[in-house]
């Protein structure tokens, strides 16, 4: 056993203005002896070690029985922090306020999802369409799936006419799904439960049946075994799963990592998508309404990106980044709908492109550096009007049916709960519809955006959120988040969570890095394969900022991202151990060398390249995993890694490796705990209580590592 005693210098918090009382504490740590072996790889001809290889498998007595050691080490901790439950305590007060979706029409009824305050999981409601919501009866509640709140809706579709309703459901956050089908008329379920369903959504075509994707089952364990064909398959109501038949893919001809099918609006036609990666993929479609109708390819490459906007007949309206890195609408007809026959409706313009329908109207919202700008168009491309927001910030829901006069959309920021606004679609005009009753008062907080300097000179944007007042001493608690990959976009939004944190006298700080999609195609491939290294630059370079501007300093700085930002923050702390106090890898990518190994990991191939690729590859991503650049007598922050028993898609093999590995180098007196949720997934559908429960073990942690024994007296910092 390896036992660490540190001491933590805490400071209570302020009693005044100019006095700072200091307290030293001792805690111990005794890690698990995690047991090393000499199992070696090797790539092109270099040996690599891989010690705790053992831990990748997660049905073996001895993974279970390290997962539980590590879990009751680092309860051990956290039971200690004095401050926690008033942490918890606070995180279920805000927490604790009614939750109403906007209302949907589905057939003869409107429905809206709603959560009282501290349900686990949202529930769906129902009232005649013509009716009032105060009379509307439960339709579906996912908390009644399982007793800990732990199985989640994972998906909905109804029918056209709204008589029928598909739902798929999570079991522990898996992202295998089951999916059952109820009459919505009496509720009974129609047919048998569809199991195994990965990576899907439901279509349906009329009332007969739905399209769905899914692997074979692999061998070995569901949880971190490769799947590696998708399929399409088609489910006709009334009968086996086992008479479902294969639509497209798991053909040698047709061997996709990713397929996805979705019917049109007017039910003619089917549009299939089919990629080997995460990133690009081809196209193609097919007449319903005619027996043996031929598979038609509208595209035919893996280099870009491009879907289905709308159809009038067998006129057509995709959204694509051909020749367009920031996303253009274009037309074409269905008789021949190959690329040199695409005209343009509305170009390519410098920011990036995400439009939607509704109302007989496309509505172009763009990203202006990381913000929301809204524009509504015929379908011509006349610009009818530039939608007018209630502030600066993201907004969501810009869709609606052809046939609406009336769209509901949302608006947030990182300050402002998120609202509901009924907009008239012919009048351009919003009215506020149901406006967040969480007890936190926006008007006492701010954020603004600075544009920073990275390494390479590239100018990074950045959003910094707080208490207004703040002084900048350079002694704020503060987390700084980042992603960087998949041509995601972190746009503002309110969280409840960062909202306790910012109560607390914290700021939190999101850096749109490169490897996102902030700034369209180019922006997203500048932090992919070989130029990965942009991406732990710009979030480098952002604490550094965020130091050299007196907001915060090294002991009060944490890092933390999930997932691709899981790898960023593990990356960071290796390369620069002295940036940060505190470090948070959440359900990282974190060996590069074995990522492609598991569930559907090799899709992510676009992004990051493969050892197997060549050796130049190999070498590259060696040199930044996290994996293999933990070092001995090296002190690294205080470090939380977090994830889930479920977590199929980053196996939590890279994590329990990971925490392994920096358990057993880490030099100083900073703890290095694991913390594994069970019965959880990737993140979604987690249940309230894992939420609340989690953000309370990752503020305390943090708080307690920068030095404070009690919670930060905020108010008082603001007066001075």
């Amino acid at each position: 056993m390896k036992k660490i005693i540190f001491a933590a210098t805490a400071l209570v918090a302020l009693a005044s203005c100019n006095e700072k009382k200091e307290a030293s504490t001792q805690m111990a740590v005794t890690y698990p002896t995690t047991q090393a072996t000499d199992h070696v790889d090797n790539y092109h001809g270099t040996d690599v070690p891989d010690p705790y290889r053992w831990l990748e498998d997660d049905r073996s007595e001895e993974t279970g029985a390290w997962v539980k050691s590590q879990n009751e080490v680092t309860n051990g901790y956290l039971d200690q922090i004095r401050f926690r439950e008033s942490v918890k305590n606070r995180l279920t007060e805000l927490w604790n306020y009614e939750k109403i979706g906007a209302p949907f029409i589905e057939g003869d009824y409107s429905y809206f999802y709603k959560n009282d305050g501290l349900q686990n999981q949202y529930v769906i409601y129902r009232f005649p369409k013509d009716g009032d919501m105060k009379d509307a009866e439960v339709f579906l509640d996912p908390n009644s799936f399982s007793k800990d709140g732990t199985t989640s809706l994972g998906g909905t579709s109804f029918t056209k006419d709204g008589s029928l309703f598909a739902y798929a459901i999570s079991e522990g956050g898996s992202d295998w799904r089951k999916v059952i089908v109820l009459n919505t008329k009496d509720l009974t379920q129609v047919g048998d439960t569809i199991q195994d369903v990965k990576f899907s959504g439901m279509s349906w075509r009329g009332n007969d049946g739905f399209y769905y994707s899914s692997y074979d089952k692999p061998d070995g364990s569901e949880l971190s075994a490769m799947t590696d064909q998708h399929k399409l398959y088609y489910h006709k109501l009334g009968t086996p799963q086992s008479a479902d038949q294969v639509i497209f893919g798991g053909t040698p001809e047709q061997k996709y990592r990713y397929v996805g099918g979705g019917v049109t609006d007017d039910q003619n036609y089917l549009v299939i998508s089919a990629s080997t990666s995460t990133n690009g993929g081809k196209m193609f479609m097919k007449e319903l309404n005619k027996p043996n109708a031929p598979l038609v390819t509208v595209l035919d490459n893996f280099d870009t990106n491009s879907y289905l906007l709308h159809n009038e007949g067998s006129k057509l309206w995709l959204v694509t980044d051909y020749n367009a890195p920031n996303k253009r609408i274009v037309t074409t007809d269905f008789s021949k709908p190959t690329q040199d026959t695409w005209v343009d409706v509305i170009p390519e313009t410098e920011n990036v492109l995400s439009p939607s329908t509704g109302g007989g109207y496309i509505f172009a919202e763009y990203l202006v550096d990381a913000v929301s700008k809204v524009q509504q168009y015929n379908y011509d491309g006349t610009l009818v009007r530039d939608v007018e927001l209630p502030g600066i910030g993201n907004v969501g829901g810009f869709g609606a049916k052809e046939e609406d006069k009336t769209l509901y959309y949302s608006f947030t920021n990182y300050t402002t709960p998120g609202s509901t606004y009924l907009y008239d679609i012919e009048k351009g005009t919003s009215e506020l519809y149901r406006k967040a009753e969480v007890k936190f008062n926006s008007d006492d907080y701010e954020s603004k955006q600075v544009f920073y300097t990275s390494k390479d000179g590239t100018k990074i944007p950045m959003i910094i959120s707080h208490k207004k007042g703040l002084p900048l001493d350079g002694k704020n608690p503060t987390i700084l988040y980042g992603y960087g990959g998949f041509n995601i976009s972190l746009n503002p939004g309110f969280s409840v969570s960062r909202a306790a944190w910012m109560e607390m006298g914290g700021i939190y700080a999101v850096a749109n890095l490169r490897g996102g999609g902030e700034y369209g195609k180019k922006w997203h491939d500048a932090g992919t394969k070989m130029q990965k290294q942009n991406v732990f630059d710009d979030f480098i370079a952002a604490g550094e900022w965020l130091k050299e501007n007196n907001y915060t300093s090294t002991k009060y700085l944490a890092i933390q991202g999930g997932s691709n930002g899981g790898l960023l923050v593990g990356a960071t702390m290796t390369q620069r151990p002295d940036l940060a106090g505190v470090a948070f890898p959440a359900v990282g990518v974190l060996d590069m060398l074995r990522y492609n190994k598991f569930t559907a990991g090799a899709g992510w191939a676009y992004d990051y390249g493969t050892a197997e690729d060549s050796p130049e590859m190999f070498e590259y991503l060696k040199g930044y995993s996290p994996l293999h650049n933990i070092k001995e007598g090296v002190s690294y922050p205080a470090t939380m890694v977090t994830t889930g028993d479920h977590d199929d898609r980053v196996v939590p093999a890279h994590s329990f490796k990971f925490a392994a590995e920096l358990q057993s180098k880490q030099a100083g007196d900073a703890p290095t705990l694991i913390r594994i949720e069970t019965d959880a997934g990737h993140g979604a559908g987690k249940s309230t209580a894992q939420v609340i429960q989690e953000q309370t073990d990752i503020y305390s942690f943090a708080l307690y590592n920068m030095g404070f024994e009690e919670l930060p007296a905020v108010d008082e910092r603001v007066k001075m």
